[in-house]
């Protein structure tokens, strides 16, 4: 082989291992902060990790929040309109959350099938609801179709 292409050669493995690392490495270092969002049905069913943080969201389940009288620990159900699942959280709840609204979730789901939520963020105004809820969230179509400007919680069959 000339050397001129051997050079060409070495240098072009190099560029490619050279990327493969860098890749590498940065997936790597990346793993622990990326949170997949799940709705609750994937919770229920065990699609999701147990232990490890990651984002969930649906609907407040009315008549399901219970605040402790001790503290601020909380508990509610929150559903996607097929299945519930049972948060905890120990905080300020933010202004807007409310029975029968949207919310995203941060935390961990525990081997129990409870959710322990890190960090709880609410819907933001009468006709917005985050994507990742309005996406994963079971509404009846006879809502869906009268309405333009819909708020997809209120859209929910519920079953309490």
């Amino acid at each position: 082989m000339h050397p001129v292409r051997k050079q060409r050669l070495w240098i072009v493995i190099f560029i490619i291992l050279g990327s493969s690392l860098a890749i590498g490495l940065t997936v790597f270092a990346l793993r622990e902060n990326i949170n997949l969002f799940y709705p609750p049905s994937k919770l229920v069913n065990g699609e999701a990790p147990h232990g490890k943080t990651i984002r969930a969201g649906g609907c407040v389940v009315p008549g399901t929040v219970e605040r402790s009288k001790e503290n601020l620990d909380v508990a509610f159900k929150v559903t996607d309109g097929a299945e519930e699942i049972v948060v905890y959280y120990s905080g300020l709840l933010p202004d807007l959350f409310a029975e029968g609204e949207a919310v995203v979730l941060t935390g961990k789901l525990e081997d129990s099938g409870v959710f322990t939520a890190s960090k709880v963020l609410a819907k933001h105004d009468e006709n917005y609801t985050p994507s990742e809820v309005s996406d994963t969230v079971q509404v009846d179509e006879s809502y869906k179709q009268g309405e333009q400007h819909m708020t997809v919680c209120k859209g929910i069959q519920y079953d309490t």
